[in-house]
């Protein structure tokens, strides 16, 4: 996005500016050199903590540099390149100063510890702060992702910009969505393409309007799937509990990014190595324990990333409860079986056993049949 030029980086709420530091000490030789790191915070002992740990341990390449004051007004100085928001509960607060921040292009990341909300168990904030309903079932968590993507693509919206989705993760306690930001009218005024619904348990009229927004693939069989995608000028009710949204309804992720983050680049990159004598009196089972974190922690992405686009994103332990059919099947077995028939399927970076396809729900069926049948 760039070409060769510096990238001013800001982690908005630091604290010990420990992320900002990670940035320059473990990015790849040639991105570090030109990376003009910025830890942000409002508690002068914080970044007086984080540049006197700098100062002790340096990167030795880039700079690291402190911002004191409130995150909603103080990074409004630049115009920044990276921007990285972590709080502590909801970062709708600081969504629309970070948009505003941002230069003409960049990468927008941002963190929400408040996932009881985002998944659907706290109703109430999650109306208040995002205007949205999710329903508690085995798609909560991707449901909460695709609410704060939304939550992003309109505030960028509202400031002439649109988003690209890079990367949504969700990881134990909290959400976070990595995106690229433009400042292109055309995108921000087609916002509402990539908004809409997911509903559970839907009827034909439905499924019919799924597949003929493209969101849903045709198919010849007469079974309904579990869920499906509504475009956001299709008419629900609002006392409808099978109803989630408003959301993001496209891709939430980037293929290419995706695809790069094998375990071999992240343990190139983050994983720790024995060197015999280690000052946090670490053994030799701990640095390979945490190396095994590492791998843990970008599991399936480089492969989910050919069917980051599918329309389906199955938990196998809800189909083969759908499908009253006992055991769920492995969603290896699952994604090789379709695979093998032409279709699009990866085995899902997700809370549940689960995978992602572009097969129609007919193809998805056969499936878990043929998978059932071999393995009685």
């Amino acid at each position: 996005m760039l070409g060769d030029g510096a990238i001013r980086a800001l982690d908005g709420l630091s604290a010990s500016g420990l992320r900002a530091r990670r940035w320059l000490h473990e990015l790849p030789e040639g991105v570090g050199e030109r990376l003009i790191a910025t830890a942000g915070d409002m508690n002068q002992n914080s970044l007086d903590w984080a540049m006197a740990t700098e100062s002790e341990f340096p990167a030795g390449r880039g700079e690291f540099n402190p911002l004191l004051g409130d995150l909603r007004s103080s990074i409004l100085t630049q115009g920044w390149h990276w921007i990285d928001i972590d709080p502590f509960g909801s970062p709708v607060p600081f969504l629309d100063t970070a948009i505003q921040a941002m230069a003409r292009r960049g990468v927008l990341e941002v963190s929400a510890t408040d996932s009881a909300a985002l998944s659907g168990s706290s109703k109430n904030p999650l109306m208040r702060r995002y205007g949205a309903r999710v329903r508690l079932d085995k798609m909560k968590h991707d449901s909460g992702l695709r609410v704060l993507m939304a939550t992003v693509a309109r505030a960028a919206a509202r400031h002439d910009r649109s988003i690209e989705p890079l990367l949504s993760i969700w990881d134990s306690h909290h959400l976070r969505v990595s995106v690229s930001v433009r400042r292109v009218m055309t995108g921000a005024n087609d916002v509402e393409k990539s908004l809409g619904w997911r509903v559970y348990t839907p009827n034909q009229a439905e499924v019919d309007a799924s597949v003929a927004a493209g969101l849903l693939p045709a198919d010849d069989g007469s079974d309904l799937p579990i869920r499906c995608f509504l475009p956001l000028s299709h008419p629900v009710a609002r006392e409808d509990k099978r109803v989630s949204g408003p959301m993001w309804i496209g891709p939430i992720a980037n293929a290419d990014a995706m695809s790069s983050m094998t375990a071999e680049r992240a343990l190139e990159m983050c994983g720790p190595e024995d060197a015999g004598e280690d000052p946090a009196g670490w053994s030799g089972n701990d640095f390979e324990a945490e190396r095994r974190r590492v791998v843990r922690s970008v599991r399936n992405l480089a492969e989910e990333a050919e069917s980051i686009s599918a329309a389906h994103l199955i938990a196998v332990d809800e189909l083969a409860s759908w499908l009253e059919q006992g055991s769920p099947p492995s969603p290896a077995k699952m994604v090789a079986y379709l695979k093998e028939k032409g279709y699009s399927a990866s085995v899902s970076h997700y809370a549940e056993p689960s995978f992602r396809t572009d097969a129609p729900w007919s193809a998805v069926i056969a499936a878990m049949d043929a998978i059932s049948t071999a393995d009685v």
